[in-house]
C-alpha cells in the first residue's frame, strides 16, 4: 500500500510522458539530491565547524571551508556529468518470449569534457555502467526480459550518475516510444503435418538456373558459356554444367490442427512450425482464426508469420 502510494506521488511529482525523437537533459529535466555518504559528509563537517568555533582554530577553520567548498563543486560538477546529453532511441530486433529484449539507445556528448560513470536502469534490476567521451557518441543496449509474447516497451527508464565523489545523486526519467515485438516462445520440436493433413510438404528439385547440381557430358547444342573448362583442364573430358532450383509443394500450418489445446499452446506450436518449415526450405502458409498468409518462403515470409503470431487476438 505504501509502496504504490509512493509510486503515485513520484508520477506526480515528476509527470512522466512518453517522448520520440532525440531528447536533451537541460536544467529542467535533471534532479540532484545528496547521497547518504553526502549527507554524512556534511554533519562532519558541521562537527568541524563547531570545533573550529570552539577552539579557535585558524587552519580549522581554512580546512572545513576547503572542504565545503569542495562539496559545493561536487554538486556542480555531478549536474554537469549529465547536462545537455542528447538521447535517442534506436531500433529494437525482435526475441521470442523468454528472451531478453536488447533496447538501443544512442548517447552523444557535445560537450568538450567526457562523462564517467552514468547508469541506465529500468527499475527492475536491469542496469548498464558507461562512460562517453567528448565530442563522440555510444551506443547503450539495456536488456529487459521479455516475459510474453506481443508488445514489449522499454518503460520508464532512469539515468542517473554520482561522479565524482558518490556525495551527491543526479538523475532523470526518460520513456520513449520504442518497443520491441516479442514472437511466442517456440514449443519443443515436433513434427510438421502430415502431407494427408496438408497439400503436402517437402521439396524437389526441378531444371533451373539458381544452384549448381553437377557436370554432365557434353551434347551437341548445349550453351557454350556452360562448359565447364576447369574439369577439360584436367582431362576429364568435355562436360557441361548442371543447375537445378528448387521448388517447394505448399504447406498449410492451420490452427486447426491442434484442436483441444490452449491458444497460447497452439501459438507455441504454430511458431516451432514456421521454424521448422522456414529451416528446411519449404514453402508454407499460416492459417490463424483473424489471418491467413498465403505460402512462400524466406526470411521476409517468416518474419511476417512470427509477427502475425506474436500479436494473434492482440491490438496491433
Amino acid at each position: 500500500m505504501l509502496a504504490a502510494l509512493k509510486q503515485q506521488f513520484r508520477s506526480w511529482l515528476f509527470r512522466p510522458r512518453i517522448e520520440s525523437g532525440t531528447v536533451t537533459l537541460n536544467q529542467r529535466r535533471i534532479f540532484i539530491i545528496p547521497t547518504r555518504q553526502g549527507i554524512g559528509f556534511v554533519f562532519v563537517l558541521l562537527v568541524m565547524l563547531l570545533g573550529d568555533i570552539n577552539y579557535n582554530l585558524s587552519l580549522g577553520y581554512v580546512l572545513t571551508f576547503l572542504l565545503g567548498t569542495t562539496t559545493l563543486m561536487t554538486m556542480l560538477h555531478t549536474f554537469r556529468n549529465m547536462a545537455q546529453l542528447e538521447i535517442r532511441a534506436g531500433r529494437t530486433d525482435p526475441v521470442f518470449a523468454g528472451e531478453m529484449a536488447q533496447f538501443v539507445f544512442h548517447f552523444h556528448n557535445n560537450g568538450m569534457l567526457p562523462r564517467y560513470h552514468l547508469k541506465i536502469h529500468d527499475g527492475t534490476g536491469h542496469c548498464v555502467t558507461f562512460d562517453i567521451s567528448a565530442r563522440q557518441s555510444v551506443e547503450i543496449k539495456l536488456p529487459i526480459r521479455a516475459a510474453q509474447r506481443g508488445w514489449l516497451g522499454s518503460g520508464r527508464l532512469t539515468l542517473f550518475t554520482e561522479f565524482p565523489l558518490g556525495l551527491y545523486h543526479a538523475w532523470s526519467y526518460l520513456q520513449f516510444d520504442t518497443r520491441c515485438l516479442v514472437y511466442p516462445k517456440p514449443a519443443a520440436h515436433q513434427p510438421l503435418p502430415d502431407s494427408s493433413e496438408q497439400s503436402g510438404k517437402g521439396k524437389f528439385n526441378v531444371a533451373g538456373d539458381e544452384d549448381f547440381s553437377g557436370l554432365r557430358r557434353y551434347v551437341a547444342g548445349d550453351a557454350f558459356p556452360r562448359i565447364a573448362w576447369k574439369a577439360l583442364a584436367r582431362e576429364q573430358g568435355l562436360q557441361v554444367k548442371q543447375f537445378s532450383s528448387q521448388q517447394g509443394r505448399e504447406l498449410w500450418l492451420d490452427w486447426t490442427l491442434l484442436p483441444g489445446l490452449a491458444a497460447e499452446r497452439k501459438l507455441e506450436m504454430l511458431t516451432r512450425w514456421v521454424l521448422d518449415a522456414d529451416m528446411q526450405e519449404q514453402n508454407y502458409g499460416l492459417r490463424l482464426p483473424d489471418i491467413e498468409l498465403q505460402p512462400g518462403h524466406g526470411a521476409a515470409h517468416r518474419s511476417e508469420c512470427l509477427r502475425a503470431l506474436a500479436l494473434c487476438g492482440l491490438p496491433n
